[in-house]
């Protein structure tokens, strides 16, 4: 009698293959997260902390537009602080990948039949879910201190729904610094060194008029200032930019076109680390 031989692992393919191994990969991380609540809560205070001091220490010296009152500042600056809350989720991308390559988890997963960049983008999945909670703990501390929307709950969603696509774009750098260093520290570290430029070269904390003019124009071109741009318009806040930029002038389409080319390059360049990248 001729035992048929019994089949091993099939070999992933297939976009169905997947995106189920990435929401796998996904709901590991998630029920990881949730077993470290501090991860949540010290990515909650930042955030927090940025709205009141930002609010309460500079608000009665800025002006935007004609206006010093410190009420009008409130409602310009949480775009910038939303928009800089999604970003700087980047470098804890970069320090949970670069924990699970010091701990050899990455090996492990690339000896297993799975989809190529599924661990990946199960990772940024998660740390999209994890950013989509801070973004609603973050609007009702703005709706606190008196932030207030003015254009409809549907553009508000919009605007919300570009903030996560931002800050989605960024965790793939993210991935990419985690998969090029050695140690989660080090992945945190170069996770956050290029962010502050990328975050203050930009309209999110003071009219982009008052910078001097090579550096409006940095800020004007900036990815950054696209979203925050975006947001302000769809959330009817003050302190929208007259530049003549095309993203400053567009900033709706630019904010999506400069997230998905970001996905795009640098998933790509991720996945590709991914396949030589060692412990």
């Amino acid at each position: 009698m001729v035992t048929k031989p019994t089949a091993g692992p099939r070999p992933a393919g297939g976009i169905g293959q997947s995106v189920r191994d990435s929401l796998v990969v996904a709901k590991r991380n998630l029920i990881r997260m949730s077993r470290i609540p501090e991860m949540i809560i010290f990515g909650l205070i930042q955030p927090i902390m940025f709205v009141v001091m930002f609010s309460y220490v500079f608000g009665g010296s800025m002006q935007i537009g004609t206006s010093t009152d410190p009420s009008v500042y409130r409602n310009f600056l949480m775009a910038g602080i939303f928009a800089q809350t999604v970003t700087f989720a980047t470098a804890g991308a970069g320090a949970g990948i670069a924990d699970d390559m010091h701990k050899g988890l990455i090996d492990r997963f690339r000896s297993l039949p799975m989809a190529r960049g599924a661990v990946l983008t199960g990772r940024t999945i998660a740390d999209l879910v994890q950013t989509a909670l801070t973004l609603v703990v973050l609007a009702i501390v703005a709706l606190l201190v008196g932030w207030r929307v003015h254009e409809g709950i549907p553009k508000a969603l919009g605007a919300f729904g570009l903030l996560l696509l931002l800050g989605y774009a960024f965790t793939w750098i993210g991935a990419l610094i985690g998969l090029s260093v050695r140690t989660p520290e080090a992945a945190t570290s170069g996770g956050l060194i290029w962010l502050f430029p990328v975050t203050f070269i930009s309209n999110a904390f003071v009219d982009s008029s008052k910078l001097t003019p090579w550096l409006r124009h940095v800020a004007d071109w900036n990815p950054f200032s696209a979203t925050v741009q975006a947001c302000r318009e769809l959330f009817g806040n003050p302190g929208v930019s007259t530049s003549t930029a095309w993203p400053m002038q567009h900033p709706v389409w630019a904010s999506v076109i400069y997230s998905v080319l970001i996905v795009v390059v640098f998933r790509t360049l991720a996945v590709r680390k991914y396949r030589s990248a060692t412990a």
